[in-house]
């Protein structure tokens, strides 16, 4: 099983840079970013080469129970093994109010802290999980 680890435990840097090794659905340009905490829920990752593009991301975990396999191809690609530090992250289109907002389930970004290598994944095999999922969804009412 592969270790993930939890924003609000883990983030004690402001800024990190990863290189993209699976590019980025539409954004197949982005081969570098930065990523930044913006609290315990949200990050923001930004290209390094291109200012105006960025995205909010979120951490699935506070949301629901979320979980799948990672191929042994990106596995191979982000030099993972079971010891790894990775952080999984949604990419997320922010509405408001912020309920109204969207988690693009089905694509993840895995970012391996130990080598600073990133990817997106398409989990094909996943049907439980969606791409454009509101978070009010996961509120508890």
């Amino acid at each position: 099983m592969l270790k993930v680890l939890q924003l609000a435990k883990y983030m004690r840097r402001v800024l990190m840079k990863f290189d993209i090794c699976v590019p980025i659905l539409g954004f197949e340009h982005v081969k570098k970013v930065s990523l930044e905490k913006i609290d315990d829920i949200f990050m923001k990752m930004r290209s390094e080469n291109e200012e105006h593009i960025s995205f909010t991301l979120i951490d699935p975990f506070v949301l629901r129970e979320y979980d799948f396999e990672v191929s042994d191809t990106i596995q191979e690609l982000l030099q993972i093994d079971k010891n790894s530090n990775l952080i999984i992250l949604n990419i997320v289109l922010i509405q408001s109010p912020i309920e109204n907002s969207v988690v693009n389930f089905i694509s993840p970004m895995i970012f391996n802290t130990d080598n600073n290598r990133a990817a997106q994944v398409i989990l094909s095999d996943s049907p439980e999980y969606g791409v454009a999922e509101k978070i009010s969804d996961f509120l508890k009412k």
